[in-house]
């Protein structure tokens, strides 16, 4: 009987609170709207995949700030670049350029 089915698959859920940015949540709910999902399915759908991924099934860092071409700087921000190196120097912190290549390939790769 499809009424008791309802009841068991119904018995077998729980409410999920948050509060949201109201302009976030009416944004979202119109793209989800205009796909034909629920708000409580696209939940469903996000809680799967942190389950399916065993963590956020997205990337969550904060993103990378391209190069600056040295003719946009300044020079208190050229001189600051330059402390910096100076400091890592100091500090016995220094990359071989492998390492540097491999950083910036990586760094950029995902932009």
């Amino acid at each position: 009987n499809m009424g008791e089915r309802m009841v068991i698959c119904m018995a077998n859920t729980t409410a999920v609170y948050a509060r949201i940015d109201t302009g976030l949540k009416n944004d979202a709910e119109r793209i989800l709207s205009q796909l034909g999902i629920s708000p409580s399915s696209a939940i469903q759908m996000l809680y799967s995949q942190i389950v399916l991924e065993n963590g956020m099934p997205f990337t969550s860092k904060i993103p990378c700030i391209p190069p600056i071409s040295v003719n946009e700087m300044t020079l208190e921000q050229i001189n600051a670049e330059l402390m910096k190196g100076i400091n890592s120097i100091e500090t016995e912190k220094t990359y071989t350029i492998d390492e540097i290549d491999k950083q910036s390939e990586e760094d950029f790769s995902e932009s």
